[in-house]
């Protein structure tokens, strides 16, 4: 998914402009802002996020003890990923997954810069978290489910890498016309996602509805 910036900058920039505050109405432009690390990054770490995307309630709402080990799978620039680091204390541990380089070298950055102790990084292939069975809490998995392929496979992965009684955390967008998130044609519908959670081995656990444009899903192993 790497291109030369020199290629792509002037269409990411413009990209940028224009989804920041708004949707991304094809995955044409989605894969143009994905190409260019520094447009994407400023793309998630867009101040606006924060009013639809409530980190704080969100981490809230889980109920995180410290001590706990939650994966961040898609972490990206680590929006979601410093907020758990607090939740989870420096007894825990939050592991920032993510299957771009670029991304990781500046999760880096901000582990080093910002001296945090229980946050690792993992650079992964697209199909496996690479983690270590009965090792996780917590898979919390947001505006990511969408992008990766072969879900059962992963599932089954996911199923083996939870301590017992783990959870697989799922925030995502609505199947419907918002003013911000993905193409509408690669979003999964709320329920169809809970259907393919049932079919490979999981139920809902709790769910959250304060967010406008997404849904909050927790689900358990059944």
């Amino acid at each position: 998914m790497r291109i030369i910036l020199t290629l792509v900058g002037l269409a990411a920039g413009q990209v940028l402009a224009s989804a920041q505050g708004s949707a991304l109405t094809s995955t044409q432009e989605m894969n143009r802002l994905h190409q260019d690390s520094k447009a994407y990054i400023a793309h998630l770490e867009d101040p606006k996020r924060d009013a639809y995307q409530k980190p704080h309630e969100v981490v809230k709402a889980l109920n995180i003890k410290e001590g706990e080990v939650i994966a961040d799978i898609g972490a990206g620039s680590g929006y979601f990923t410093f907020h758990l680091a607090r939740a989870v204390g420096e007894t825990g541990r939050v592991y920032a997954v993510d299957v771009n380089p670029d991304m990781i070298v500046h999760m880096n950055r901000r582990i080093r810069d910002l001296k945090v102790g229980n946050v690792v990084t993992i650079l992964c292939p697209p199909d496996d978290p690479l983690l270590a069975d009965a090792s996780v809490d917590r898979f919390f998995i947001c505006d990511t489910w969408h992008h990766i392929n072969g879900h059962a496979k992963y599932l089954a992965l996911l199923k083996r890498m939870l301590k017992p009684g783990g959870q697989v955390i799922m925030v995502d967008f609505k199947k419907v016309k918002t003013p911000v998130g993905p193409p509408m044609e690669i979003r999964i519908d709320r329920d169809d996602l809970v259907r393919e959670m049932e079919t490979n081995g999981f139920q809902v656990a709790a769910e959250h509805t304060f967010l406008e444009y997404q849904y909050f899903v927790v689900f358990k192993v059944k």
